[in-house]
């Protein structure tokens, strides 16, 4: 009783928790992760049939959401939910059913998923547990079965009602068709399930006893004149339902039984069901404006059915072969007809409609599949026909009078108001006019070699469409006005093959053409269904091979006008992601293609536009915190692979904006550096990347890490890593003294490890670099400064360089001694790396026992004896085991490391990127637009750096700039996930001044964040950075940074503010940080007496503590209290009942510095 009891509150719990889901509009990743949560509810009887209408509202709410995969995610967990939590027995198979149809097929549950075997298991288990449905009561069956609950809505929708007689009705909803489908297919897999092999015969039986009804309706469709429209387009919806359903998704449909057995009962009605449309199409019995959807529904069926014989191999025996021919026949009998100027009437123009629409379709058919050219090459009458079309000819308005006769009492007024009115007309003209442009795109393609090159035109044509293209790149314009964007397609088609033929002689017209298309494509958002392929056929015939190359050749407006069109779309994937990606990945195609060709490899298309590769090289934006998080959680799903139906059902589109970056670096892979024009374009790309560099290094002398800034660097030292083995000597003669210059450039970790990497490989494979290496050890300690780091880290590898080199001697007597004389800097930093580069340097000379060094011995012996040995666990020791311990200098190997694998996601994890910058391997496996190049074996690290997390060193990159990253643990939790709520700046910039000077020399540092956003007065927050960087507090949180810059400040902090991590925090944004603070793992205290605060003196504080003072004056606001995780207040005996904030936060700060070292066994502050 007590369990039953239980069980009815967590069933009321948990209904009113799904309603509560639905009493606002959710963003994508709330609604996911709250699907999520109900998916994992131990399975248990706790909904009803309120609960399966909750969550149907539930999933409606999903769909407004405009991130595809995670609302198909959420509709999967919200299914497993239904099944794991639902009471069968309190409802039907017919709610079931209806529950299913909430659902998009195409995004969530699709056949051959694992989520549709879950399903299906789930059915099994429960189909003899379901309420009996209506369906079933009402023919005689008590007790439900699946299958006698499919068999039965299949019988009622083959049925036809006595009211569905009249012949100008309106075409049936495709819900019924669905949901029919969507039970048939899960009734014989169910049934699949029960029998351990599941044999043809078996499968054929039950879909037999399922699909009867249908397919006797299918066999009589040519015989029986009188059978009620409405009746056949239902059961011509369910045959398109079934055969789209059916398709399994994520492995091959051949080896799918019920597939195969489907299609073989489809195939067999044929013969009825194309001799039905033919009649329908042909014989004047569309008239009406509702036919037009009638129409759209046959010539479907009639195009599924042709892929349903080219499947199985084609005959010209076959039925389907004739139907075609004379539909196409009748189409163009009709349309020559129509013309003779006689008054229009409804019927007239739904005919006219309808056979250019039939044309489009047996045109469509002929361009897909070479298999049904019914003429030879030579022109035929649906060629001469085609080629002699009126384009753009628009349909004259039939009287509103005769529109009427036409119509059937019960639908006249609708008919009438939808074809009078303008714009439902104008939607009946513009696709008739699409039909004709995609009439004439299979035509363009057929006959492209007749296609005259000259302004000049044929006097005679006998195909005038193509053989007078100016007259047709002219009507393609004008139906470019006219056309909505979701029509234009075939447009686009034409202009592909006419841009390429005219671009000499018209490049007005062209470019014209451009402008015009590219405001169309502009106008559209990205979430529309038609962006996509409008986008992918515009760079098809704007950024065509053909095209770059003769724009390139004659250098005229052309060219300048698609370098602007490129730039434009780089800028718009900013905004919409994945655009560039279209573009790039086209492009590359091309020009692979275009090199195979010719016997040198010619890119001479694709130097002319190396800006391309370029930007796509270093092209990747910074993500607001909102876009950041969708980011993530896509990706999330994407990891969980098979797991989620919704990855198998929906095709990856490979749209983020790694995929550009894989396309071009994949592209660069595939060139040869043998080849004179590969070379070519290499060392183009090559310089403009250094330009790059220098640009970005020029326009901002300080930048933080993670900022855009830091990122295009970044990404442009791994391209040249990329393109390094197939540099020469002589270009990099050329280069090599920029390169050079880099390493003395204010630079992120990662990229000062990238730039190391290319000097160690240059001098490997180039030992006569060797002199201007050593001339930059030569520059002068106030040029050098800390940058001297960057070249004693390249000498720690000298082992590497001279690999190769016979006479070690004289290279490692330079090395000693170079090394030996920064030993003795008076920086410590550079200290530290000097002495690591000579404790390496001096093993390899003890292992050539050079007798030549005995003179060095002592002093070097000395040196290193001395490090080695020193006393205690001061900051310094610690820092010399740290750098040995570094992964640069422990694991690292220049040249076995050498791979994309590295360069990508490696080194960038291991030296403190943001993830976004990390490119797995598998990203770059997965993009297969762009193959591998033969015999490429560089994709994987084959030694422990792969291994490496970035907790195994905690070595900082001391000596380098000022603004490096610190890699310090500690360090690298603050750098990755502090928001840059200082926004003022366009690039996303952190604002973030980490002085990173105290770390570098190993100062301890504690997880205590400080937060003095409310304190207002300089002396305050001067006295507070004091007190936080004695202690080691990790962040000083201020309002405002300008604040270190008073004297008041200065005067009280002592120069603290120079070794402390300060961030800028105002005010306002105080709640979204402690908000994100509380989800990083922060407790938040609060120092402020209320009625539930805690003495100090009983508090323990956690390692991770986020510490907020109040102002002077007023404390902590209310809706601040509010965040906070506890309240700590100070015990107090005088009469005066308050500190000065800053004593306040002495306290605080030292009570937390005293019990953390207790808890680490210190007894030293």
């Amino acid at each position: 009783m007590r369990f039953q009891r239980a069980l009815c509150i967590a069933g009321s719990f948990l209904l009113k928790f799904i309603r509560k889901m639905t009493s606002r509009h959710w963003c994508a990743v709330p609604i996911l992760f709250l699907s999520k949560a109900l998916a994992n509810v131990p399975r248990h009887k706790a909904l009803g049939i309120d609960g399966l209408l909750a969550l149907r509202d539930v999933i409606h709410c999903t769909m407004i959401t405009h991130q595809i995969l995670l609302r198909g995610a959420a509709q999967c967990y919200l299914l497993q939910t239904a099944m794991n939590l639902l009471d069968v027995e309190k409802v039907s198979l017919s709610d079931v059913s209806t529950f299913l149809m909430s659902l998009r097929q195409e995004e969530s549950l699709g056949r051959g998923t694992s989520l549709w075997t879950e399903l299906c298991d789930w059915l099994r288990v429960n189909e003899s547990y379901f309420k009996p449905s209506p369906t079933c009561s009402s023919i005689g069956l008590h007790k439900t079965s699946l299958n006698a609950y499919v068999k039965s809505i299949v019988q009622e929708y083959v049925k036809s009602s006595a009211w569905e007689t009249g012949e100008n009705c309106f075409m049936p909803d495709w819900f019924e068709a669905k949901l029919v489908s969507l039970m048939v297919l899960l009734a014989v897999d169910v049934e699949g399930m029960k029998t351990q092999y599941s044999g043809k015969q078996r499968t054929e039986n039950v879909l037999r006893i399922f699909l009867d009804p249908l397919l006797d309706v299918l066999m009589k469709f040519s015989t029986n004149a009188y059978m009620p429209l409405l009746k056949t387009d239902r059961c011509l919806q369910l045959l398109l339902k079934l055969l789209n359903t059916c398709r399994l998704k994520g492995s091959s449909a051949q080896d799918d039984e019920v597939s195969t057995v489907l299609q073989n009962f489809f195939m067999s009605t044929t013969e009825s069901i194309s001799e039905f449309i033919l009649r329908r199409l042909t014989m004047n019995e569309l008239n009406s404006v509702s036919d037009l959807d009638r129409c759209h529904l046959y010539l479907m069926v009639l195009t599924e059915l042709i892929n349903l014989h080219l499947k199985v191999g084609w005959k010209r025996g076959n039925p389907i072969w004739r139907v075609i021919s004379l539909l196409k026949n009748a189409s163009i009998q009709h349309l020559q007809e129509m013309d003779s100027g006689q008054e229009p009437t409804v019927g007239s123009q739904i005919q006219r409609v309808v056979s250019m629409a039939a044309l489009a379709m047996v045109c469509e058919a002929i361009d897909q599949k070479p298999e049904l050219q019914l003429d030879s090459l030579h022109a035929g009458p649906l060629e001469s026909f085609l080629s002699s079309l009126q384009l753009n000819q628009t349909l004259q308005k039939p009287h509103a009078e005769e529109q009427s006769s036409y119509a059937h009492p019960l639908e006249c007024s609708s008919v009438l108001e939808e074809s009078s009115s303008s714009q439902g007309w104008g939607k009946i003209v513009a696709q008739y006019i699409h039909d004709q442009w995609v009439c004439l795109s299979f035509l363009l393609k057929k006959y492209h070699t007749l296609i005259p090159t000259t302004g000049s035109e044929i006097l005679e044509p006998f195909l005038p469409a193509v053989q007078m293209p100016i007259r047709t790149l002219q009507s393609a314009l004008e139906a470019l006005t006219v056309l909505s964007s979701d029509q234009v397609l075939p447009v686009f088609h034409c202009l592909k093959v006419l841009v390429p033929k005219l671009l000499t002689s018209s490049e007005s017209l062209c470019i014209e053409s451009f402008d015009m298309a590219w405001k169309i494509i502009s106008s559209l958002s990205n979430t529309q269904l038609i962006f996509w392929a409008n986008l992918k056929a515009f760079v098809q015939f704007v950024f065509d091979n053909k095209v770059l190359t003769i724009a390139a050749k004659i250098k005229g407006q052309a060219y300048f006008k698609i370098k602007e069109i490129m730039y434009k779309i780089i800028e718009m994937s900013a905004i919409k992601t994945g655009v560039f990606n279209t573009l790039i990945s086209y492009c590359c195609q091309s020009w692979i293609v275009s090199a195979s060709n010719v016997s040198q490899g010619s890119l001479s298309s694709a130097k002319n536009y190396s800006e391309l590769i370029l930007e796509a090289c270093i092209f990747g934006t910074v993500f607001r915190r909102d876009q950041r998080l969708v980011q993530d959680v896509q990706t999330f799903i994407e990891n969980l692979g098979h797991d989620c139906a919704a990855n198998i059902v929906m095709e990856n589109t490979k749209r983020e904006d790694h995929y550009v970056r894989i396309c071009a670096v994949k592209f660069l892979c595939l060139l040869d550096g043998s080849n004179m024009s590969h070379k070519l374009f290499i060392e183009d790309l090559a310089i403009k990347l250094l330009d790059k560099d220098e640009l970005v290094s020029k326009s901002k002398k300080r930048y933080y890490v993670n900022s855009l800034q830091h990122r295009v660097k970044n990404r442009v030292w791994q391209t040249l890593l990329v393109l390094f083995p197939r540099l020469d000597q002589n270009f990099l003669n050329g280069i090599i003294d920029r390169i050079f210059q880099a390493g003395f450039t204010n630079n992120q970790a990662s990229i000062k490890y990238f730039i190391e990497w290319i000097i160690i490989l240059i001098l490997h494979k180039f030992p006569q670099f060797l002199p201007k290496f050593w001339d930059c050890f030569s520059y002068g300690e106030e040029n050098l400064k800390t940058s001297i780091c960057t070249f004693l880290a390249v000498l720690s590898h000298l082992d590497i360089i001279t690999q190769n080199i016979p006479e070690k001697k004289l290279i490692l007597k330079q090395a000693l001694i170079v090394v030996l004389q920064w030993c003795f800097n008076h920086n410590f930093s550079v200290r530290l790396y000097a002495l690591v580069a000579l404790k390496k340097l001096w093993t390899v000379c003890k292992v050539l026992s050079v007798e030549e060094f005995d003179a060095l011995t002592p002093v070097i012996e000395s040196s290193l004896h001395q490090v080695e040995s020193m006393h205690g666990a001061g900051n310094a020791k610690k820092n010399w085991q740290r750098i040995q311990e570094h992964f640069f200098f422990a694991t690292f190997h220049p040249l076995k490391d050498y791979c994309l694998e590295t360069i990508f996601y490696i080194l960038p994890r291991l030296s403190g990127l943001i993830e976004d910058e990390w490119i797995t391997i598998d990203k770059f496996t997965r993009f297969t637009d762009v193959p591998l190049a033969a015999g490429f074996q560089w994709y994987l690290s084959q030694t422990q750096l792969s291994k490496l997390k970035p907790g195994d060193w905690s070595q900082q990159d001391i000596g380098t700039n000022l603004v490096e990253a610190d890699n310090q643990a500690e360090w690298t939790d603050v750098q990755k996930k502090i928001i840059p709520w200082n926004s003022r700046v366009s690039d996303l910039d952190l604002e973030l001044l980490f002085q990173d000077r105290a770390a570098r020399l190993g100062k301890s540092i504690s997880r205590l964040i400080v937060v003095a956003s409310l304190i207002d007065k300089p002396t305050n927050l001067g006295g507070l950075c004091r007190t936080c960087e004695v202690f080691g507090a990790s962040v000083l949180v201020v309002g405002s940074l300008q604040c270190i810059s008073d004297k008041q400040f200065q005067h009280l902090s002592v120069s603290a503010e120079q070794w402390l991590p300060l961030v800028e925090v105002k005010p306002p944004q105080l709640i979204d940080y402690l908000q994100q603070k509380k989800t990083e793992g922060y407790t938040i205290i609060g120092v402020e007496q209320t009625a539930k605060s805690l003495d100090l003196t009983q508090y323990c504080f956690p390692e991770k503590s986020l510490l907020l003072l109040g102002n002077e004056r007023e404390g902590i606001p209310a809706n601040l209290i509010q965040q906070l995780d506890v309240c700590v207040e100070i015990p107090q005996q005088g009469i005066i009942r308050s500190l000065n904030v800053h004593v306040s936060g002495a306290l605080l700060i030292w009570e937390y510095t005293r019990q953390q070292l207790l808890s680490h066994g210190d007894t030293k502050p």
